[in-house]
């Protein structure tokens, strides 16, 4: 597989300098029906190729994370290597055990091992008799919230943390944009100012991943991998209500999403589509400050992209090019973008574009997971298991200072 990838990634770089080849030599009257012929094709395969190398890549991301999990753990309660992933495999059996066969399907070791653990370390899995609940193994947790990165959005470019517990945390903010220092004189006083500081209350809203219904065929297969399949399906469901929530949240009762927060950093002059002068006008009413940070960027719907592809500037050529070197990124007018499913399409008063530093925007993570085993008659009247996981995070912008803008259409 690493020299399938490598070779990937090789015929990317190949396609990504012809690509930006013609583009730099044939500008103006140059650009032609063949030129833009060709554009279309290196476009259409550079894109078939990085969905492939994405594949390969999170296979080889995988089991790197779970070599690094267990030395983490093992370096956080002073465990050998081995010795940390004993146990990782020791909690894995136990858990797939309790996914199968619930509480009774555990043998003594089992328990005796659950009991320990519970005893030492909150985190880990103890249970919930009455409620039929259980918080889950660290590891578990630590992978669900794992797989949320792979739907990108918000949680690819924001500041992430995880907390410990769902303790509501009064979070600082500051504007310095407009403060600077001064030149002094001989024998002059030196003057001040102050920051103005203000609180950001960063909360611990519960999300439900609704009820996954499994069939009881599958729990009794021991060939499945029954954890990664019940794991992918509830960070799937999840990550769509949290990434929606932290693009277009209220923040009333839930996450304050990003295109909440954006101020209106300049207004198109049309309601459903996006010109080359709307992304000049939006690029630089970003303070220079926030402009210039390697982490400034833009984001939009996949299908906005599909339109801004088609943009030229001033001399004809197109604004998107792809990245050359291994994870470059592809730029639009020189930055590159992050897709977001959430953001609106252009519509008649819709925010389709942000642009600048999402790093001040915080997404908080509760370091557990609830997860429910439910054989109640709804589920086993059709063969099937229950299973619902309760994850707590909040999200939020701590920006005072116009970090990020947005593109407004213009009103129909």
């Amino acid at each position: 597989m690493a020299a399938s990838i490598q070779a990937l990634r090789e015929r990317r770089v190949a396609m990504a300098k012809e690509l930006r080849n013609l583009v730099e030599n044939h500008t103006g009257a140059a650009w032609g029906a063949d030129q833009q012929s060709r554009y279309d094709e290196l476009v259409r395969d550079i894109e078939s190729t990085d969905a492939e190398i994405t594949r390969n890549q999170r296979v080889l991301d995988e089991a790197q994370h779970e070599f690094g999990r267990a030395q983490a753990r093992g370096e956080r309660e002073g465990l050998s290597t081995d010795e940390a992933h004993a146990n990782v495999a020791m909690e894995t059996s136990i858990f797939n055990s309790w996914l199968r066969g619930g509480r009774d399907a555990l043998n003594e070791q089992q328990r005796q091992y659950v009991a320990q653990r519970a005893a030492s370390v909150r985190n880990d899995m103890s249970s919930d008799i009455n409620s039929g609940g259980y918080l889950v193994p660290t590891d578990f947790a630590s992978n669900l919230i794992e797989a949320l990165k792979a739907f990108g959005g918000m949680r690819s470019v924001a500041n992430v943390i995880g907390t410990s517990n769902g303790v509501q945390i009064q979070w600082p903010t500051v504007d310095a944009t407009a403060q600077e220092g001064e030149i002094l004189g001989e024998n002059t006083e030196a003057g001040s100012q102050d920051f103005q500081f203000g609180m950001k209350e960063i909360n611990a809203y519960k999300f439900s991943s609704k009820a996954v219904a499994v069939p009881i065929e599958l729990l009794q297969d021991s060939r499945i991998d029954l954890e990664g399949y019940i794991r992918t399906a509830l960070a799937t469901r999840i990550a769509r209500i949290t990434e929606r929530k932290y693009a277009v949240g209220t923040g009333v009762g839930e996450p304050q999403g990003a295109v909440t927060a954006a101020p209106v950093g300049y207004v198109a002059a049309a309601a459903t589509d996006i010109a080359y002068e709307d992304l000049i006008e939006l690029e630089h009413s970003i303070d220079p400050a926030y402009r210039s940070s390697p982490k400034v960027r833009w984001q939009f719907h996949d299908q906005t992209l599909k339109g801004l592809k088609r943009l030229k500037d001033g001399y004809g050529r197109p604004l998107w090019l792809p990245g050359v070197a291994v994870k470059e990124p592809d730029t639009l007018l020189g930055y590159s973008y992050t897709i977001n499913q959430y953001i609106p399409v252009a519509a008649a008063n819709a925010k389709s574009v942000l642009f600048g530093d999402f790093t001040n925007y915080l997404i908080r993570d509760v370091m557990q997971v609830l997860l429910f085993r439910m054989t109640d008659s709804n589920f086993t009247m059709k063969g099937q298991i229950g299973f619902l996981a309760m994850y707590r995070g909040d999200g939020g912008s701590i920006d005072v200072g116009g970090a990020w803008k947005a593109l407004k259409q213009a009103a129909a």
